[in-house]
């Protein structure tokens, strides 16, 4: 069965030209014009992935984008012709897998959307091997996987988006190891590195503010000089 994508986009020629040429690419592809229809569609269908557009009648983009996060396992990439660093820092906050600017080349949207569907396929446990733990404990916090929620020493919680979410795992997995850029935006994003891309440097310096909460120097995150990222954790563990 191939892969079922949902496109959402208020302009009808785009969105047209859209679902015709993933359509092409061997993808099931629905289409939406608005939030109301893209929950419709949602409802009735198995969807694995959305293209979302940024400016909506209504809902608009980053709304809906946060709505998505509630579906476990649903892709989003981002479309906007708003193309700077700060829109698409915005849009990947809310959560959305990739962000993507207008105009653009239908292949790359292909990459970008093969490289977020390989993402699911590559945290899943296989079924010989034993079940990833639920949480993890570090410093005062607790991370739950399934739901990507962060519990902080002063018993606050917050939903982390996913990209902070893979961010903050590939840290913890790394058992006081250095994780270079390349392997953190291959994790967070499903791409490679690329000098001018500040999307990782954002998701550290986020998740920075929330290890403030913990004890003086009980949680931090190191820079590493030409290197990459350390999360360094008292005793140097973190508990399941």
């Amino acid at each position: 069965m191939s892969t079922t994508l949902l496109v959402v986009d208020d302009d009808d020629e785009i969105r047209e030209l859209l679902c015709d040429y993933l359509t092409d690419a061997g993808y099931t592809v629905l289409a939406a014009a608005d939030g109301e229809q893209m929950r419709e569609q949602l409802a009735r269908h198995k969807v694995e992935l959305v293209v979302l557009d940024l400016m909506l009648p209504g809902e608009d983009g980053l709304s809906l984008c946060r709505q998505l996060q509630a579906t476990q396992g649903l892709g989003v990439i981002m479309l906007s012709a708003k193309g700077s660093t700060l829109d698409r820092i915005i849009g990947l906050e809310v959560g959305a897998d990739d962000y993507l600017a207008k105009p653009f080349e239908p292949r790359e949207l292909i990459a970008r959307i093969k490289a977020v569907l390989r993402r699911p396929q590559r945290l899943e446990t296989p079924a010989e091997e034993p079940a990833v733990v639920d949480a993890q404990s570090f410093a005062g916090f607790r991370l739950e996987h399934v739901k990507r929620l962060l519990t902080r020493p002063d018993g606050e919680t917050l939903t982390l988006p996913r990209s902070d979410y893979r961010v903050l795992r590939e840290l913890l997995e790394a058992n006081n190891r250095v994780v270079s850029r390349d392997q953190l935006t291959r994790s967070a994003f499903g791409r490679d590195h690329l000098p001018d891309d500040r999307s990782v440097d954002m998701c550290i310096s986020r998740l920075r503010q929330h290890l403030r909460r913990a004890p003086t120097g009980a949680a931090q995150i190191l820079t590493i000089r030409n290197e990459g990222y350390l999360l360094s954790i008292a005793n140097h563990q973190a508990n399941a």
